[in-house]
């Protein structure tokens, strides 16, 4: 028997209820991880609301998009019992049950083994989240950006992805700009590693010209909507935006100018079905380019009682930093 958050309905709404279960309930797959922490990510708050926020689509469901364990049965040669594992994406917690729970069966595919000098919960506490931010980084580094090009910008910076990416981009010695529209957080991002702080409201509304001036060399969106398209008409000649999320609206209001004369690069960051080895490399910088210290000041301690009320909260905005689930407490 194990403990988990399961997702019922009741009703025309989802509820959640913290259940014993029998090990004969989990789903197919080669490796059963004996999880010992997960995380709460945006698409985690949208699984726990009342509709399944469009994720879920069977019930009963165990939701948490990312877990990390250790390996306690394995049908694959590549993972043995006693083996410590991450997992991020590949839906689950969306179609597949998820890391809300002590014990998860998985594909063995989905898996990456823990990275030396990396405990499960400081796995957790970068989590999908991080993950993310570690990717747009690489991404932006491959399309030539280095500190001495300028300024970097994160939007959302507050939250999950935004955190770890200004604590990153800090160490790795870039001046990093954070948009945030909570004031109270200032000081938060500042001991992250940001340099300066953009309000909201500077950059929340489209404007009609198509080009600003060049200030930014590069930039990790977590927002998206009319803030992603005022950024691409600031950005310098030749500069890339990861987009990573969509809190501020799936549309884009923009215009193609920025990238036909400044040459500008949008870059889509997708961390759901990313292969092995891009895993693996994202990882390993994690390990050497995110600051522990810095991590742990992100991380708010949780058990799964907490994530219903918890999901709500980061729907609205209202998250700072990483949520630690320890599933286990």
């Amino acid at each position: 028997m194990f403990r988990a958050l399961v997702l019922e309905k009741e009703g025309d709404a989802a509820v959640a209820h913290v259940r014993e279960l029998d090990e004969s309930v989990l789903p197919a797959g080669e490796v059963t991880v004996a999880v010992e922490y997960s995380t709460l990510n945006y698409k985690d708050g949208l699984c726990l609301s009342p509709t399944g926020g469009g994720l879920v689509r069977a019930w009963p469901h165990v939701a948490g998009i990312d877990f990390a364990g250790v390996v306690e049965a394995s049908e694959d040669a590549r993972y043995k019992p006693g083996d410590k594992v991450v997992l991020t994406g590949w839906r689950v917690g969306e179609v597949h049950w998820g890391g809300y729970a002590q014990k998860a069966k998985v594909k063995a595919d989905w898996l990456v083994p823990l990275p030396a000098g990396l405990t499960t919960r400081a796995a957790m506490a970068v989590g999908t989240a991080g993950f993310t931010s570690m990717l747009a980084v690489l991404a932006l580094e491959d399309h030539g950006l280095v500190p001495e090009k300028g300024e970097v910008l994160v939007t959302g910076a507050a939250g999950g992805v935004g955190s770890v990416a200004v604590a990153i981009l800090a160490r790795l010695g870039y001046q990093v700009a954070a948009v945030t529209g909570r004031p109270e957080t200032e000081g938060y991002l500042r001991d992250l590693g940001a340099a300066r702080i953009v309000p909201r409201a500077e950059l929340a509304e489209t404007v009609k010209r198509p080009l600003e001036s060049e200030t930014w060399a590069g930039c990790i969106d977590a927002v998206g909507g009319a803030m992603l398209a005022r950024v691409l008409g600031q950005m310098k000649y030749g500069g890339s935006v990861a987009a990573v999320g969509l809190a501020g609206g799936a549309g884009l209001p923009a215009s193609v100018i920025p990238f036909l004369l400044r040459g500008v690069n949008l870059l889509g960051i997708d961390s759901v079905t990313k292969p092995y080895a891009d895993r693996v490399r994202a990882w390993g910088r994690i390990v050497t380019d995110l600051p522990m210290d810095k991590l742990e000041a992100m991380v708010r301690p949780a058990v799964l009682a907490d994530l219903p009320a918890l999901g709500s909260a980061i729907l609205k905005g209202e998250v700072q930093g990483r949520v630690v689930v320890d599933v286990n407490g």
